[in-house]
């Protein structure tokens, strides 16, 4: 009996150091895919972050382009060259075979421009603004919208010279008017006298005259005068004078 029993004690302790055995390999086996499960989250999310700066960089250094405009190094973005996508400026920013050719040793685009009008055409597409120099004439700048294809910019220069020219030519001219008053009877013979470029406006039927005795209507004749460049820097009294009131 004394036997059975230490063999039951001996085999309850198996037993239970096997058991203990067990559920701490099972732990462990936990305890290890855990480990490796947070490592290899860990690893991925730094790859993440690297390939994310790289990326950055990347995109960083491609934004910013140089551009050798006759001699002259401007420094821009690709954002800003492509503000008109069908203009010449954005087309060499993605034309693979204008990139490999069109570049000098410090790898800036050549363009056999002038510098001088190219600015005020670079600043336009920055802030949208056509601000020129007082040493550069919009025609100058227009010839340069016109070869880069910035249709926005070439419309607006064609405006401000279409308004520049309609300008001139207003002042180029002066208007000169005069009111002349007229019985009816004498209406005909005074419409003929407007001679020597006097123009009749209009006439006006201002009614019967203030004298009782008069029942003739009164006129009154609208008439003008255009002066060209040499007349207006007279008088133009002088030809106000020409017409001579019957």
């Amino acid at each position: 009996s004394g036997i059975n029993a230490e063999y039951g004690d001996y085999c309850t302790s198996s037993v239970c150091t096997a058991r203990c055995r067990f559920y701490l390999s099972r732990y462990f086996l936990v305890f290890v895919l855990m480990f490796g499960l947070l490592s290899l989250l860990r690893m991925t999310s730094d790859a993440t972050v690297t390939n994310g700066h790289a990326k950055h960089e990347s995109s960083s250094k491609k934004e910013w382009i140089r551009l050798n405009v006759g001699g002259t190094t401007f420094l821009t973005t690709k954002q800003t060259l492509c503000k008109d996508p069908h203009s010449f400026l954005c087309r060499i920013c993605h034309d693979e075979n204008l990139i490999d050719s069109m570049r000098d040793s410090t790898g800036a685009f050549l363009i056999d421009r002038d510098p001088n009008y190219f600015s005020p055409i670079l600043n336009y597409l920055r802030h949208g603004k056509l601000i020129i120099d007082k040493n550069l004439i919009e025609e100058g700048v227009l010839a340069e919208a016109e070869f880069y294809q910035i249709s926005s910019l070439v419309r607006l220069l064609k405006v401000r010279l279409r308004e520049k020219d309609d300008s001139g030519q207003s002042k180029r001219t002066q208007q000169v008017y005069r009111v002349l008053q007229s019985h009816e009877d004498e209406l005909t013979q005074m419409l003929s006298t407007l001679s020597d470029g006097w123009k009749c406006e209009q006439v006006i039927n201002i009614g019967s005259g203030y004298s009782y005795e008069c029942n003739q209507s009164e006129f009154l004749i609208l008439a003008s005068y255009q002066l060209d460049n040499a007349d207006s820097e007279q008088s133009p009294n002088k030809f106000i004078d020409k017409i001579q009131l019957p």
